[in-house]
């Protein structure tokens, strides 16, 4: 279980204001946007990296060197969060927008660059437009312990078929047209596409067998299992038992709200249970898109996603799901051990203690913000990614966890037991 089932990256709800793209001049090209190198190609395949439950695609921009890009249903622009790469690459930008997303602060202001070229293994996009954020606002880089440089997606699923094979880490891209289902492929569930995003009317709550339809994004941009909407005028409501937790960042800023867990869900014949969900403050998310709200319940993030072969057809409006066996048996589980860590240095593997859960194993066995972890059970943290090291901390409750940190040049060991705090 990934430290991001705490919405670490947040379902990325993008607002472009007054964002009218320059095509003028576009020639008529069949060629144009997203397709297959090969003239008669029909499918493409290609590996992707899981971090914090997040898809990590290599790509290729205007012919530079490897960048990494998170793959996102709900961001329906190519964003680079990298603002200092994208100025080393020589991008020239033609106009200033502003941008609002999740997190408790104002919009954004971001520039928009166009005419350029993305190369995915064998997938080519030209004359592509960009929207470069003037500071890295995300720090996903951080978060996920590698260098990420930018979030795309709609225009490649809105362009494929696109097969997510969370346990191979594969990604197969088809021709719409060429694809066919099949019953061995999993089953069929319809989605309807809302301002660029997937939604899905397939799951339900059930909670002391009241069962209570949910209209959900599908959200591959977000580490979470589910993010759902609680309230006076929603029909989901706060579970008794919470936790009360920074649950990320957005565009504009920090998200907080509660943890919570969900007693089931159904996906016709698939019963899911005890699942995890994040609930946002109505200040820092769901005021921030009122009219979206109205419409849905919340999102389905990677957390719950990666239990299953994921096959979404934009084009005849449905997705595929296939269980994983031995995935549907793990239990979703929340950090035990009351840290939250990021990771630092050139090479993102210097691992600082970014904040401390009061009254937390962690903190109980005195460990403080600023703190940098060098040995986790006797294990040097520069061998393990972060990934591996909320494993660690999320594994089983009782577990011992033993700690060798530097405070303020000096070497300092700790000790606690794993305790399940939600």
């Amino acid at each position: 279980m990934e430290k991001f089932t705490q919405l670490h990256l947040i379902a990325i709800l993008l607002v472009i204001s007054q964002l009218a793209f320059a095509q003028k001049d576009r020639k008529k090209d069949d060629r144009y946007g997203y397709h297959f190198k090969g003239k008669n190609q029909r499918s493409a395949k290609f590996s992707f990296d899981l971090h914090a439950n997040l898809i990590v695609v290599k790509a290729t921009l205007d012919d530079s060197d490897t960048l990494r890009f998170i793959l996102d249903t709900g961001v329906g622009s190519t964003i680079i969060t990298d603002s200092k790469r994208a100025l080393t690459l020589g991008v020239n930008y033609v106009r200033r927008v502003k941008i609002s997303g999740a997190g408790e602060g104002e919009a954004l202001m971001a520039n928009v660059s166009i005419g350029h070229s993305i190369k995915i293994g064998d997938i080519v996009a030209n004359k592509q437009n960009l929207v470069v954020l003037d500071e890295d606002v995300l720090k996903l880089s951080e978060f996920l312990g590698v260098p990420i440089h930018g979030i795309f997606g709609h225009d490649i699923f809105s362009n494929f078929v696109v097969t997510i094979d969370f346990e191979n880490k594969m990604l197969t891209l088809t021709d719409p047209m060429k694809f066919k289902y099949k019953k061995s492929m999993g089953t069929q569930y319809p989605i309807v596409l809302t301002q660029s995003k997937p939604y899905t009317d397939a799951i339900a709550m059930v909670s002391k067998e009241k069962v209570i339809p949910m209209r959900l994004v599908i959200d591959t941009g977000a580490g979470h299992a589910l993010l759902l909407n609680a309230g006076v005028n929603q029909p989901i409501h706060l579970p008794d038992r919470v936790m009360r937790a920074n649950l990320g960042r957005g565009l504009n800023g920090e998200i907080n709200g509660n943890i919570g867990r969900v007693d089931k869900i159904r996906m016709g014949t698939i019963e899911m249970k005890n699942i995890l969900a994040s609930f946002p403050d109505s200040l820092s998310f769901s005021m921030k898109f009122t009219s979206d709200v109205e419409k849905r319940q919340g999102s389905i993030g990677c957390e719950l996603l990666r239990r299953f072969v994921v096959t979404l057809n934009y084009h005849d409006g449905y997705m595929i799901l296939k269980p994983l066996k031995n995935r549907m048996k793990e239990s979703f589980e929340h950090d035990m051990s009351g840290l939250d860590v990021r990771a630092k240095g050139d090479e993102f593997n210097q691992y600082i203690i970014n904040k401390v859960i009061a009254e937390s194993p962690a903190d109980e066995a005195g460990l403080q913000e600023g703190d940098e972890l060098v040995f986790i059970n006797n294990q040097n943290v520069k061998e393990l990614t972060i990934s591996e090291i909320y494993k660690v901390l999320s594994k089983k409750e009782g577990k011992e966890v033993e700690f060798f940190f530097r405070r303020k040049g000096e070497l300092k060991f700790a000790y606690f037991k794993l305790k399940r705090m939600i």
